[in-house]
């Protein structure tokens, strides 16, 4: 890997830890976007999934006291019951596509309450949660914005939403190395440059996730969630830029 884009990508590892330290997501999506840049869709796959594997288990680990396990234990039925379905899945989305897909997710934040009145409280709801985003997830690279559907009508506070989101998202960011990894698995191993710059990110990810949890510390519930939709719409809105650049521009 060049040394530009090594530079570049140890940066956005430390920004978006940064920011999903505060918000429990948005990092991913940059992050993807980044790595789509530099990589092939399987490789940017995997990479972002073993980065985000570990922003998130750390996130995990700073906030473990606020994980509400019974939430998170219905979420694991559903993601059960997407692997099942992933199994049978031969389709791999490609780069256009894959852009596509995350212009696309941030807008599910902004689908009317009245009619999605989903809460990650109610068992059902939850398993519900665990099979889409696993799902999405593993297609798209990311899935923040439709977890955060079943999270913003819960009445648990931003620390227990971000630390219960970290979690969801470890196993999902897992599930979808798996799902990936034949395809990079040898253009990964033959990249030692590439693995060197993933090594290199394991502090970048950790300091920017620790940074971003005192952040978290000084925002209110309300400017929490009010953060979150403008952020995402906005990364949104680029993402589809992009897709409609990479389609329309060859």
């Amino acid at each position: 890997m060049p040394i530009t884009s090594a530079i570049i990508l140890l940066i956005t590892v430390l920004a978006t830890a940064f920011l999903s330290g505060i918000f429990g997501m948005a990092g991913g999506l940059i992050l993807m976007g980044v790595l789509l840049s530099l990589l092939s869709v399987p490789q940017a796959m995997v990479a972002h999934g073993l980065l985000q594997m570990l922003a998130n288990g750390w996130r995990c680990y700073l906030l473990r006291t606020s994980i509400q396990r019974r939430v998170l234990a219905y979420y694991c039925v559903g993601t059960v019951l997407a692997i099942g379905l992933l199994f049978f899945v031969a389709f791999r989305p490609s780069r256009p596509v894959v852009l596509l897909l995350l212009g696309l997710v941030p807008f599910l934040i902004w689908l009317p309450k009245s009619v999605f009145r989903l809460d990650a409280q109610n068992p059902a709801h939850a398993v519900l949660a665990g099979f889409l985003v696993t799902g999405l997830n593993t297609f798209a690279g990311v899935a923040g914005p439709i977890l955060d559907i079943f999270f913003v009508r819960t009445t648990l506070t931003r620390h227990q939403i971000v630390a219960t989101k970290s979690v969801t998202q470890l196993i999902a960011h897992f599930v979808k190395v798996i799902f990936w990894s034949g395809l990079a698995f040898g253009a990964l191993s033959d990249n030692k440059g590439l693995l060197i710059v993933l090594l290199l990110a394991i502090p970048f990810s950790m300091t920017g996730t620790w940074v971003g949890g005192f952040v978290l510390d000084r925002l209110s519930d309300k400017s929490f969630l009010r953060w979150v939709r403008g952020l995402v719409t906005g990364i949104g809105i680029v993402f589809l830029g992009r897709a409609m650049m990479t389609w329309f521009g060859g």
